[in-house]
């Protein structure tokens, strides 16, 4: 069957419909990564965006649910080049055409994603409409094109009470092994999803107590913690600062998210509360936009964003660099940073926008990229084991 996409400028592409039969408008944005696809298709910060891989194969190893970074995926659209009719991998549970039919979400393949891409840096991230009727009114259709907007995504995407994640490390003989715990995957009512250590003994909870507010997390950031002992409590993102606070917890995180991070009123004023405190915080992508709207800062947004497993991010402190992951089209405005609350803690090295923040007279650092993502594989992930430590010295301050 042939599909359609239709952008606000005008430009039509041809292609074959993929995924869910029904006619979707969203924003249209493209990633980068060759490789993850099942990881950016379960990433909630993706919620009311379509999204382009520019990597023209999609689909080769499959769907494996284990490696799914939330309970469902969120774009609203998928835009491939050429979708994979066979799935090649021992792990894998389904093809990924079953995923996005079973998740009802429509696609279209076999377009030139390269051109489509090239539109998108050149003009700027647009909307965009998927549509299997041939018999469309582009006149009637461009006016709601360019009115769509993503809206309040956040409260979307959210847990929809707490839960807790209890933290494990996996021993053998000689002592610790990183990185070997696996999730046992729960539906979020169930209230608790533990870490099932791969080898045969588990220390639950001796570990850091850590709460997470639930802005659209990934299940890494979680993860990541708890493979370092951490016992996680999740919120769901309008949890007052008090209740966060309620269990005394070690650590607070901030996960990343969906949407314009403006559109995140109530949720800032909660934040500052939580800045106020004295408890260490670390935050990720709109955690980190939001904990800099919170002390003053602004941010606005970007042409196309930044998508992808391949982005290089300079520490400013000790000049390395590190291959990143990201996914946002929003940025703070280092031109309206106060420097006596922030300072710069990273940049991008390819267009100098700023990565992340340290807050002065406070343990607080955030960064916009994913360092629970696993670039590099594992370049950026020491900055959980800077939290660690942060927690540490601040119980013992």
């Amino acid at each position: 069957m042939k599909a359609y996409l239709i952008l606000e400028d005008g430009t039509v592409f041809t292609g074959t419909h993929i995924g869910a039969h029904r006619e979707i408008i969203s924003e249209i944005v493209f990633n980068t990564s060759m490789a993850g696809y099942l990881e950016v298709l379960t990433d909630p910060s993706y919620a009311g965006q379509a999204v382009c891989m520019t990597y023209p194969l999609i689909g080769n190893y499959g769907v494996c649910r284990e490696d799914m970074e939330s309970s469902k995926p969120w774009p609203d659209g998928f835009i491939v080049r050429e979708l994979s009719r066979m799935a090649s991998n021992f792990r894998k549970d389904i093809r990924i055409q079953e995923f996005l039919e079973h998740y009802e979400i429509p696609g279209i393949a076999g377009i030139d994603t390269r051109a489509l891409t090239k539109i998108l840096r050149e003009k700027g991230t647009m909307n965009g409409m998927i549509t299997t009727n041939g018999s469309y009114d582009l006149p009637s259709i461009l006016p709601r094109l360019k009115s769509y907007t993503t809206g309040k995504v956040v409260e979307k995407v959210t847990c929809s009470r707490k839960y807790e994640i209890k933290g494990a490390k996996a021993l053998s003989e000689n002592g610790p092994l990183s990185g070997q715990a696996k999730f046992v995957r729960e539906d979020y009512e169930n209230g608790v999803r533990e870490m099932r250590p791969s080898m045969t003994k588990a220390l639950n909870g001796l570990g850091k107590r850590v709460s997470l507010l639930d802005l659209g997390a990934k299940d890494n950031i979680a993860r990541s913690l708890a493979q370092r002992g951490c016992d996680v409590t999740v919120y769901p993102a309008l949890t007052k600062a008090e209740d966060l606070l309620s269990n005394k917890p070690d650590g607070i995180m901030l996960s990343n998210g969906p949407g314009d991070p403006k559109e995140c009123v109530s949720i800032i004023k909660e934040i500052k509360k939580l800045y106020e405190s004295d408890v260490p915080i670390f935050a990720i992508c709109l955690g980190h936009q939001l904990m800099a709207l919170a002390t003053g800062a602004d941010t606005f947004k970007m042409k196309y964003g930044h998508r992808g497993g391949n982005h290089p991010v300079k520490d400013l402190e000790t000049g390395r660099v590190y291959i990143s992951s990201q996914n946002h089209g929003y940025v703070v405005d280092m031109d309206k940073l106060d420097e006596k609350i922030a300072y710069p803690a990273f940049i991008n090295v390819n267009d100098g926008t700023n990565e992340g923040l340290a807050y002065r007279d406070k343990n607080i650092f955030t960064v916009q990229f994913h360092p629970e993502a696993c670039p590099g594989p594992q370049d950026s992930g020491y900055l959980f084991d800077r939290f660690i430590k942060m927690m540490e010295v601040g119980k013992n301050a």
